[in-house]
């Protein structure tokens, strides 16, 4: 249950092969940089050239124009989603005319283009040892460390194919919808990152995948009821609260084979029942030879760390690590990036985050786990890992050490013997983000804070001084005025300090009362209260919300993943619903004894899933403090979402199912005395439809009256469809505008 389109993820590990270096197609598609091996300048696509850019010169250099990217028989450009150079640079592997699959468009069709000739050839085409591929079907294709392959998946099945002849083999012939061979299922992407599911080994020789077999997974069932004149079912296989993960196992598999002799597969012997536990990581060790998976519990508060031998005969667990309530998997603390690993000295050890002494910091870990240094100590969470520099013993991370709604970038030695070192330079307050090249020497800057919106520069490291001072954020970005903006913290009556921030209206008058509309999340995936140029921001709302009369404002509970320790991200541990609601609750009245020009008959709220869910919440157990409503995709009954997501939180439904009851909104929906308008997408494969029906046929149940708008065939993001977004925000706008009315009184 996220934030609608709020989430952001995928990056693989970059592939250092010759001329360029690339992120192998990114598990969403050109989202990263791709620098040059030496770091010192990157490659992308502009005006429809495929072009290098020397950072410190700023020189351009084509090294692939747009009449050479173009398909076979084809006068049209080709439009590039991503690229990988092989590594004599000859050739590029272009990814393109792509498709949706859930959230990100990572399947489609892949060519490799000969840069001096220009000659295109599309992947999963080539006669060989299997039929040709269908259009728009491949998915994750990345070349070999040596360069000599390219491997791919294609309708749940793994290919590998020669780079020079086009010969391709057939590594895996059992894959169907609900067996899935080197991708996930629905839910393992959605709430692990986990996307692209294979990965080759150093020496180019072996593969090792993920397998996921989903068939005991039951569907959910969605209805498409407007593309036909008959409906047609769109099934989703989607494990939710209480049953059993998918089955997962990792094999590894010789690239080598041909059409009369499928490589076998040799499968790990990873102790457990796969049945109840998942497999959320898995690297080759540098030198090859061996892999390292985790492992975690079904009810995700025990982490174990295997080395594996590829062919299967050795499992030697390294690391174990339990939590009394859940453990973060890399998808928290490196959002666009759940693959890869931290390796050092060529596979000797690695680095970890751990939060088991209750901040979220980094540790160096010896592979075979005997021995273990903590490099952040402190009071202090880190929240991403920007950069490891072990030529000079120093890591980058994003932390925050004093204001928890900022990010900085800081630095550390790698021996666990220095001091957290802000990088980040005074007099620019706010949230920072940093991509940073190969070799440590360069890094695209991204700014923003609540007065200035996102903008980027190019620093070098670690001085951080601006490439091009004429280019530098400082030279051309100006702040813009948002007087009527304040961050605030307030104590509730329980004793809780909640951070929040409030946009007064225009011409704001002390004297006179105005309603408040409050902006709700409030669960462990995302927060709002975060120091950005949205702040005070509202999406949805027609026109400017504070000329039109309104108080804006956004809490943070309890629960939220703030860098606050681990103690107050995790006190919602089987509390959704309750700790959260009444953080809200409690805060909003206090705000209200705070401020005699809050209008107290005039409040709403409102949000998008886990918001959703929370403005329900809020509407239902407090209809004393919120009169108005809405709540766009929202979880009615916490037993109708996955089981990943929702287990991990709350535990699992077969052991305190009265958790979950008490946890739900339609709970408690017979409280309703406000207004209340309800959205959802009936093709919303994340927080299903049923949610909304349920909820509504309790609200009936009650003799309840209120609003409900079903966008058809629509997605959790409802954005699909001509005039969806605009007929959303006029809805939204009517009926805050009628039910709270704007304006001084």
């Amino acid at each position: 249950m996220n934030p609608s389109s709020f989430r952001l993820r995928k990056l693989l590990p970059a592939l250092l092969i010759g001329f360029i270096t690339v992120e192998a197609t990114a598990q969403v598609p050109g989202r990263q940089l791709h620098w040059t091996t030496d770091g010192n300048a990157y490659a992308a696509v502009e005006q429809g050239d495929l072009v290098k850019t020397d950072i410190k010169t700023g020189h351009k250099a084509v090294l692939l124009g747009k009449d050479k990217l173009r398909r076979p028989g084809s006068d049209q450009p080709m439009p590039v989603a991503d690229f990988a150079f092989t590594p004599d640079s000859a050739s590029v592997l272009v990814f393109t005319n792509t498709a949706r699959v859930w959230r990100y468009n990572t399947k489609g069709d892949y060519y490799l283009i000969n840069r001096a000739s220009g000659q295109a050839r599309q992947l999963g085409q080539t006669a060989g040892t299997v039929s040709k591929r269908p259009s728009q079907s491949l998915m994750y294709a990345k070349l070999s460390p040596d360069g000599r392959m390219v491997g791919y998946v294609s309708e749940h099945n793994l290919f590998v194919e020669d780079v020079a002849s086009g010969k391709t083999t057939q590594l895996t012939t059992d894959g169907t919808r609900k067996r899935i061979n080197g991708t996930f299922d629905w839910v393992y992407e959605e709430e692990f990152g986990c996307r692209d599911g294979f990965r080759w080994s150093p020496d180019s020789k072996q593969i090792a995948y993920w397998q996921v077999d989903a068939t005991k997974i039951r569907d959910y069932l969605m209805l498409n009821t407007t593309d036909s004149a008959y409906s047609h079912v769109v099934p989703v296989e989607y494990p939710k609260v209480g049953e059993s993960p998918s089955p997962t196992r990792i094999g590894v598999v010789s690239v080598t084979g041909g059409r009369n002799a499928v490589p076998p597969t040799t499968w790990l012997n990873i102790p457990g029942d796969s049945q109840q536990h998942y497999l959320i990581r898995l690297e080759w060790l540098p030198t090859g030879g061996s892999v390292i998976v985790q492992q975690l519990n079904r009810k995700q508060n025990e982490s174990k760390l295997y080395v594996c031998k590829a062919g299967g005969a050795s499992v030697t667990p390294i690391y174990t690590e339990t939590d009394k309530a859940w453990i973060d998997g890399k998808a928290r603390w490196s959002r666009d990036d759940p693959s890869g690993w931290e390796w050092l000295e060529n596979g000797k050890s690695f680095v970890w985050v751990s939060e088991k002494d209750g901040w979220r910091h980094l540790y160096r870990i010896n592979v075979d786990g005997k021995k273990e240094t903590l490099l952040t100590p402190g009071a202090y969470d880190i929240a991403t890992i920007s950069h490891i520099d072990e030529p000079t013993n120093r890591i980058y991370f994003i932390a925050s050490l004093e204001n928890t709604n900022q990010r900085y970038l800081y630095r550390t030695s790698l021996d666990g013997k220095g001091k957290a070192e802000r990088i980040t330079p005074a007099g620019q307050s706010g949230t920072h983000n940093y991509t940073i090249s190969p070799n440590g020497k360069f890094s695209q800057h991204t700014f923003t804070n609540y007065q200035t919106p996102p903008t980027r520069e190019w620093v070098s490291l670690p001085d951080h001084k601006a490439v091009n001072e004429a280019e530098s954020i400082a030279a051309r970005v100006k702040p813009v005025a948002k007087s009527n903006i304040s961050f605030f913290t307030l104590k509730t009556e329980d004793g809780v300090s909640l951070d929040g921030w409030m946009a007064k209206p225009t011409d704001f008058d002390s004297t006179k009362k105005y309603p408040v509309v409050f902006y709700v999340y409030g669960e462990p995936a995302g927060s709002t209260v975060n120091d950005d140029f949205s702040i005070g921001q509202n999406r949805l709302f027609q026109g400017d919300i504070a000329k039109s009369g309104y108080i804006y404002v956004a809490l943070d509970n309890r629960g939220t993943p703030n860098l606050k320790g681990a103690a107050w991200r995790k006190s919602i541990y089987r509390q959704i619903g309750r700790v959260n609601i009444r953080d809200q609750a409690m805060g909003a009245r206090k705000l209200f004894s705070q401020h005699a020009f809050i209008d107290t008959s005039r409040v709403a709220v409102w949000g998008w899933s886990g918001g959703g869910s929370t403005t329900l919440h809020l509407l239902f157990q407090y209809p004393d403090i919120y009169k108005t409503g809405i709540s766009i995709a929202a979880v009615g009954n916490q037993l109708f979402y996955d089981n990943i997501y929702q287990e991990r939180y709350m535990g699992i439904p077969q052991e305190n199912r009265e958790d979950f009851v008490a946890g739900s909104p339609i709970t408690y929906a017979k409280n309703l005395r406000g207004n209340l308008l309800y959205i959802h997408g009936t093709g919303d494969d994340n927080v299903h439809y049923d949610n909304a029906e349920v909820l509504i046929n309790e609200l009936i149940k009650h003799n309840k009256q209120f609003q409900v708008m079903p966008y058809p065939n629509r997605s959790h993001s409802i954005n699909e469809g001509e005039g969806t977004t605009q007929h959303l925000r006029t809805l939204y706008t009517n009926y805050l505008l009628k039910n709270c009315p704007p304006g001084p009184r």
